[in-house]
């Protein structure tokens, strides 16, 4: 006979685990979207794609390639419930672009999975100017 422990199907997730008695909702789909948020800004790719599904994670160089690597800065724009999921917009600031992606949220496994990733928007990031001064010459006049 197996102990409880041993019948028991343990599912690790990568960030804190959340089990649902109830369907995906906004705050787990919330939740999960800020551990991947938290997790580009960090630069471990690890476990930023740990809520993509399996067929996404069939096609991660396509998803990593929509990302401005490395990433000073990734927030959560907006959370909107879509047929049986969810639509996330998360906004991403690299060193030289910042991007504005949409994932897509359905539940697998009883979890929030991310099965699509889009780009709605990509803009360059102005490089800051060193110092903030004007440049000056040898003899210590500005030019």
């Amino acid at each position: 006979m197996r102990s409880r422990r041993q019948s028991r199907r343990q599912v690790r997730a990568p960030t804190d685990v959340w089990r649902y008695a109830a369907p995906m909702d906004e705050e787990a789909v919330r939740h999960h979207a800020q551990a991947l948020c938290e997790a580009l800004v960090a630069g471990d790719i690890d476990r930023a794609i740990g809520d993509f599904s399996d067929e996404l994670r069939q096609n991660l160089g396509a998803v990593i390639a929509l990302l401005p690597l490395p990433s000073s800065e990734a927030t959560i724009e907006s959370v909107e419930h879509s047929g049986a999921g969810y639509n996330v917009v998360i906004r991403i600031v690299g060193e030289t672009d910042e991007v504005e992606l949409q994932t897509r949220w359905k539940e697998r496994d009883g979890r929030p999975t991310i099965l699509e990733a889009s780009h709605l928007s990509r803009a360059e990031v102005a490089a800051p100017v060193e110092g903030g001064e004007e440049a000056v010459d040898g003899a210590g006049e500005t030019s």
